[in-house]
């Protein structure tokens, strides 16, 4: 292809790939599936690495981001971004409605009731009609200058669309947000890398929106909306649905439902009618923000010190209980990561006795202003861990003070008195020390554990003894253990030691992927390590490879491939592994399918498994669909072929049934294993 064709072509791709992307974000009405999106992506990016000299800045192959920076740069906001006061109950909406009419006497006040979305706020500006500048909304004033992130988003488009000039400046509001597939999707990743899941999708988005590194925010499956303007010039709004419908009609994306409404009972009955709606939105709410419909009537309402008459924040209630913060305790992670447990006075919620909740980080806490002795409020809507949501002000011990992290923990991890590092695309502290007890005990946990080397009896009580008594100093340390050593131990007879060594010596045998994500590589889950064996098929042929080697096995992004060869260059890690080798640990032991695994039912099918099984369990399960060459999922999706579903099926079974999803009863699973 020469290089006018080429540039025909470019242009056409980048008109499609807009159009398209108008489509999905905006109208909601894809006319293409995500693979044809795919393909057209990866034409339009050959191309211009064919082409270097046609690439351009709006280009949407530019979105993968830029360099890393240093620190985030301040930004003046040209309008505040100020916050909304908020209540949980009708009532409130009630006395809101009568200040409005009493600062409007005798005014036809409509309101416009939106979802209001839990996420991040952010401000992007337009001049001339091109994205110039995007930032946090920081103290409502000053923000941060996350430009650079904010454009790997696919949804925020970086030329408005119009059908005659754009305004000269067009400042918008909204919120960045994660949907709530891609949240799941994301935290399935880690947790197969052994990564810490993210609490919530927004403590996803705001953790992605902090990195530094716009090349990590850009693989994050962010998305954002927008429902407010800030400064403009060259157009001008009379009503908060003309800047809704306007915001739509240039191209950025709006609430999928919001209302008119005659009065506050409207108001009520709408708000009830979005919570039902809840769960038809891609992203999170946490309740319907309540805004004046006319503009002009918002400065005669004016504003508090930190918050406008013309709008509140009515908040769904979920299942809450109030508790004493008794002390904020760090736990040491297997990576390293010191992590913020709150300590709490034991209370009653959601069917169990709460008495501890993990705070995340020490950004979490700030931001929060959570402080040891506050009266604190914890969640549980929908999380298995609950959730601080906010401090009671009101009950507050008068000699509180801020809680500093660094100083809690006196500068140096709180197990080995360790020094500790934060890097800067990440929010979590760790502990440099790789000797530290807490991450040895915590590393050999995991190579025992059942998804690892599977080696019975060597519990978290077992293993604390062996590293306090220095027994073990690293994984390899275990096949020296003799029974005599463990017999000295507390609650260990002879014949329970017998059958730890004997344990400990079966999994010399193990496959090879259990060796693999036995050794702790971060962002090295299950999945990964048993897409390494089976391409190697060997340690030794992984430990030689280059990071851009491993990168050509399936689903080895570059990161997740740099973080391996780390692993294999590290001297201490290459002492452990022939410490192994020495110790009769196989290195090759990868099983082959079983016969008929490329023909049979289960061959390339995408399969998940809830509830209980009787025959076996779902681990066991897993183990016979993978052999018949079959893909294991965690959760149930479009691309998931069949759903084996046991005793207690839970909520998989409904989004199967949704789906179209083919459902498997344990008996029909078992007919097709013969």
């Amino acid at each position: 292809m020469n290089r006018n064709d080429a540039q025909k072509r470019i242009e056409k791709l980048r008109n499609e790939l807009e159009r398209h992307n108008r489509l999905y974000y905006i109208d909601a009405q894809p006319e293409i599936s995500d693979r044809d999106y795919d393909r057209l992506y990866a034409e339009l990016t050959q191309l211009e690495e064919q082409f270097p000299e046609l690439v351009t800045p709006d280009s949407p192959t530019r979105r993968v981001g830029g360099e890393p920076l240093k620190v985030f740069n301040p930004v003046r906001h040209l309008q505040p971004m100020m916050s909304l006061d908020n209540t949980y109950d009708f009532d409130d909406l009630r006395e809101f409605d009568k200040r409005v009419k009493k600062l409007l006497p005798g005014e036809n006040i409509e309101y416009i009731l939106e979802p209001k979305v839990d996420g991040v706020s952010i401000s992007v500006r337009y001049e001339q009609g091109r994205f110039t500048l995007g930032a946090t909304r920081g103290d409502g004033t000053t923000g941060d200058d996350i430009t650079n992130n904010l454009k790997t988003i696919r949804a925020i488009p970086k030329n408005l669309q119009s059908d005659f000039f754009p305004p000269a400046l067009l400042e918008v509001r909204g919120e960045a947000y994660m949907p709530v597939a891609g949240f799941k999707k994301l935290n399935e990743e880690r947790a197969r890398a052994e990564e810490e899941p993210f609490a919530n999708p927004r403590n996803a988005t705001a953790g992605s929106l902090k990195l530094l590194d716009p090349r990590i925010v850009a693989r994050r499956p962010l998305s954002a909306v927008f429902y407010a303007v800030g400064a403009a010039k060259g157009i001008q709004f009379g009503a908060h649905e003309e800047v809704l419908n306007t915001l739509k009609q240039l191209g950025l994306p709006t609430p999928k439902f919001w209302w008119r409404c005659q009065d506050i009972d409207e108001v009520m009955q709408r708000a009830g009618e979005l919570q039902q709606k809840e769960g038809d939105l891609p992203y999170e709410i946490d309740g319907a923000v309540v805004k004046v419909n006319r503009l002009d009537y918002w400065p005669r309402l004016g504003a508090t010190a930190k918050a406008p008459r013309y709008a509140i924040a009515y908040k769904y209630s979920h299942e809450q209980a109030r508790t004493r913060l008794k002390a904020i305790t760090v736990q040491v992670g297997r990576t390293g990561s010191l992590t913020p447990v709150a300590e709490l006075e034991p209370v009653f919620l959601a069917g169990s006795t709460i008495s501890r909740a993990t705070l995340h980080n020490e950004e979490e806490i700030k931001r929060k202003d959570i402080r040891v002795g506050d009266m604190v409020v914890i969640e549980k809507a929908g999380e298995v861990i609950p959730a601080v949501m906010s401090v009671v002000l009101e009950e507050r011990p008068t000699d509180s003070g801020p809680f500093d992290f660094i100083r809690h923990i006196e500068g140096k991890c709180p197990c080995c008195g360790g020094p500790v590092h934060r890097d800067p695309e990440f929010v979590a502290w760790r502990c440099e020390n790789i000797a530290c007890p807490a991450q040895l005990k915590r590393s050999i946990q995991h190579y025992a554990a059942r998804h690892s080397m599977d080696i019975e009896n060597l519990g978290e009580v077992l293993v604390s003894q062996l590293v306090d008594r220095q027994l073990v100093r690293d994984v390899a340390d275990l096949y020296q253990l003799a029974a005599e050593q463990l017999s000295t131990l507390d609650r260990m007879a002879e014949k329970s030691a017998a059958n730890v060594v004997q344990a400990i010596a079966e999994s010399k045998d193990r496959e090879l992927w259990r060796l693999i994500h036995g050794l702790g590589i971060v962002h090295v889950g299950e999945g990964a390590a048993r897409k390494l064996a089976n391409h190697f098929q060997s340690l030794e042929k992984i430990a030689a490879c280059e990071a851009a080697d491993l990168e050509r096995v399936s689903d080895i992004g570059p990161v997740v491939a740099l973080s391996i060869a780390e692993f294999f260059g590290n001297p201490r890690n290459q002492t452990v592994i022939e410490k192994l080798r020495q110790a009769g640990v196989r290195f090759d032991h990868v099983e082959a399918a079983s016969a008929g695994s490329a023909t049979g039912p289960f061959a390339g099918k995408t399969v998940v498994i809830t509830g209980t099984l009787e025959n076996f369990s779902r681990d066991e399960a897993g183990e016979q669909l993978r052999k018949l060459g079959a893909h294991v999922a965690d959760s149930v999706s479009k691309k998931t072929t069949y759903l084996i579903a046991g005793e207690s099926p839970g909520s998989k079974l409904d989004k199967a049934n949704k789906l179209g999803v083919k459902v498997l009863s344990e008996a029909e699973f078992l007919e097709l294993l013969k």
